[in-house]
């Protein structure tokens, strides 16, 4: 496990330990609304955090300050990286490999999923340095993959 998958992971537990609730149907409305003590009318004491989820609004500050440390974690480990070859690249190569960079060779969803900007890669050696990394690493598994079996 690189270790931006070992702190994604553990960003990851904090969010589901967080208590979201997420409500596709107005029975899981009910249930989620059951879960924490309210009732079904009780509107006015949740906020919908797009996609399904909800939270309760006194949980508001909390859930604010969770995305503040974890974005803040992450900014941090990034400005660490002083050559883009440790959790630069591992950021990288996770991601893109989970936004299927080998098949697409696009790397707009992988930078919009991270919230960087292509002005980020341009103007940031450790990022565009990390970027090339891990571009690199991926395109060598794929070549290495499609083999064939065959000796290269």
């Amino acid at each position: 496990m690189n270790k931006y998958e070992e702190v994604k992971a553990r960003h990851q537990k904090m969010v589901n330990d967080f208590p979201l609730g997420f409500a596709f149907s107005n029975e899981q409305f009910k249930n989620m609304m059951e879960k924490w003590n309210l009732e079904e009318k009780d509107t006015d004491k949740i906020l919908s955090i797009g996609a399904g989820g909800f939270i309760r609004k006194t949980d508001l500050e909390l859930y604010k300050k969770m995305w503040d440390e974890i974005r803040k974690e992450n900014k941090n480990l990034i400005e660490q990286d002083k050559t883009g070859e440790g959790y630069i690249k591992d950021m990288f190569v996770y991601e893109l490999n989970n936004h299927e960079y080998s098949y697409t060779h696009n790397i707009f969803d992988t930078l919009e999923a991270l919230n960087i900007s292509e002005a980020d890669i341009k103007n940031n050696f450790n990022l565009r340095n990390g970027l090339k990394l891990a571009v690199n690493e991926i395109t060598k598994d794929s070549l290495e993959q499609e083999d064939y079996g065959m000796e290269m």
